[in-house]
C-alpha cells in the first residue's frame, strides 16, 4: 500500500515536531547536506549575466544571479570574488553547476569550474566566445542545465541531523525593538543550533562596532579575541580614510526613524544574534567555517553583500530580522524573515515569515519565539518555501575591497 503525499507530509511534520534535531535534506557527494536541490547557472563575468538569466527562464529548476563583477580585478579583490563564485557553487543547496563565461575575462570560467569539481558534483563550462555568440551559448547551456535538472529531480531527501546545518544570521532595516525582541530570539536559536552540534554565523562587522569587546570576551582563545578586534579596526579605518567616523555617527535614515540614534547603539542590539556561546573563530568574507559552533564572518553591513558572503561560506539557511521590513532573499539559500514588531509583520506579511513582536507585547518570551524559529528552520530545511523564495527574490552582491583596473 502506497503512502499518500498528504500522509507523507503529515508524517514529516509530526517527525519535525517530535524530533526537533532532524530534517529532510539532500546528501551531496562530498558528504555535506543541502536543504534545496538547485541547478546553478553561474556567470563568472557581468557580460554573461543576461545569458545566464535567459537560461533560467528556459529551464525550470535552475537559478542564477545578476552581478557587476568578474573582470578588471586584481590582488585580494580578485581572490575574494573568485572565492565567492566557488562558494556559491559549492554550497550544499546546489546539485550541479553550469559555469557560464565570456571567454576573455579575468575570472576564467574553467578556473572556477576546476575548483568546483573538487566537490564531485556535476559541473560543466559554457563560453559565449567559444560557442560563437550569445544564442548558441544559451542553447548549449540550456541543454546541459535541462539534463542536470532531470538528474537532480531523481535525488530523494534523507533524514539528517541539525548538526549538519550552518545557519546564517542577519539584521537589516533595524529599529528600537531589534535588540530586545527578534535579535535575542535569533540568539536563542543560535544557541540551540550549536547545542545540537551545528554552526551559527554572525556577520555584519560594521554593525558590531561598539560591541566587539563583548564578543572578544567570549572568544575561545587569545588568537580569536585578537582577530575580533583586528577586523573591527580594519572596518573603522576604511571609513576614516573617507573622512567618516561611523562609530559615533547615525545609522541609515530608516534606522533613525526606527528609533536608533547611533551605530554603536545598533551594534549592541545586533550582537544579541550571537547568543551566549563561545566564539570559535573569525573568518574572512565568503570563507567556510573550519569549526563548529559560533563563527564570526567579516562582512560589511550591506544586507545583500553580507548575505552573499554567508551563503558562499556554506550557510544552507539564513535568519533575517527586520524592524522596518525588507523583501531580501537569496538565489541559493532560503531566507527566513523575522519581524521585530507586530506592526511591520502585519503591514508586510507578504514578505515576513515570523513575528517576534509578541515579545514586546508580553505575549511570548524570547525562549518561546526562539523555539518557534527553530521549528521553522526544520520545516524550511525539509522543503517548506520561505516567502522570499515564493516571490523569487534572488538577491546577490559581492563586497568589493579594491579598485577596478
Amino acid at each position: 500500500m502506497c503512502t499518500t503525499l498528504k500522509g507523507y507530509e503529515e508524517e514529516v511534520i509530526k517527525l519535525q515536531l517530535t524530533n526537533d534535531n532532524k530534517f529532510w535534506g539532500y546528501r551531496r557527494p562530498d558528504g555535506k547536506v543541502g536543504v534545496r536541490n538547485h541547478v546553478l547557472i553561474l556567470p563568472t563575468i557581468t557580460c554573461a549575466t543576461q545569458a545566464a538569466k535567459q537560461i533560467t527562464e528556459l529551464v525550470h529548476g535552475t537559478v542564477s544571479f545578476i552581478h557587476q563583477h568578474g573582470c578588471a580585478q586584481v590582488g585580494i579583490d580578485y581572490e575574494q570574488t573568485f572565492r565567492t563564485y566557488v562558494g556559491m557553487g559549492a554550497n550544499p543547496n546546489v546539485y550541479g553547476v553550469v559555469v557560464l563565461g565570456l571567454g576573455c575575462e579575468t575570472h576564467q570560467a574553467r578556473s572556477v569550474a576546476g575548483e568546483l569539481a573538487k566537490t564531485n558534483k556535476p559541473v560543466e563550462v559554457v563560453s559565449i566566445q567559444d560557442h560563437g555568440g550569445t544564442l548558441t551559448a544559451i542553447a548549449e547551456g540550456a541543454k546541459i542545465a535541462a539534463r542536470m535538472v532531470q538528474e537532480a529531480s531523481a535525488q530523494t531527501r534523507e533524514l539528517c541531523d541539525i548538526s549538519e546545518l550552518i545557519i546564517g544570521t542577519e539584521c537589516g532595516g533595524s529599529d528600537a525593538c531589534s535588540g530586545i525582541s527578534a535579535n535575542p530570539a535569533v540568539g536563542a536559536v543560535s544557541d540551540m543550533i550549536i547545542e545540537h552540534g551545528g554552526t551559527a554565523i554572525l556577520a555584519e562587522t560594521t554593525e558590531l562596532i561598539g560591541a566587539e569587546h563583548l564578543l572578544a570576551e567570549r572568544a575561545v582563545d587569545d588568537r580569536v579575541a585578537k582577530k575580533a578586534y583586528q577586523v573591527i579596526k580594519a572596518m573603522e579605518n576604511r571609513s576614516i580614510q573617507m573622512g567618516v567616523d561611523i562609530r559615533t555617527g547615525n545609522p541609515s535614515p530608516g534606522n533613525i526613524r526606527g528609533g536608533l540614534s547611533t551605530l554603536e547603539e545598533k551594534s549592541l542590539g545586533a550582537a544579541n544574534k550571537a547568543g551566549s556561546k563561545q566564539l570559535q573563530e573569525v573568518i574572512d568574507y565568503a570563507e567556510s567555517p573550519t569549526k563548529k559552533g559560533l563563527v564570526w564572518m567579516d562582512t560589511p553591513g550591506h544586507d545583500i553583500e553580507q548575505l552573499t558572503g554567508m551563503v558562499a561560506g556554506g550557510a544552507q539557511v539564513v535568519l533575517f530580522t527586520t524592524g522596518r521590513g525588507t523583501p531580501t532573499g537569496s538565489p541559493i539559500a532560503p531566507v527566513i524573515k523575522i519581524s521585530t514588531n507586530t506592526g511591520i509583520y502585519e503591514k508586510m506579511s507578504e514578505n515576513i515569515d515570523l513575528n517576534a513582536g509578541t515579545i514586546i507585547e508580553g505575549k511570548e518570551s524570547i525562549e518561546s519565539v526562539g523555539t518557534r524559529i527553530f521549528e521553522e528552520i526544520a520545516k524550511v530545511s525539509s522543503g517548506k518555501l520561505t516567502k522570499a523564495e515564493v516571490l523569487k527574490q534572488h538577491d546577490f552582491g559581492i563586497w568589493r575591497i579594491g579598485p577596478t583596473f
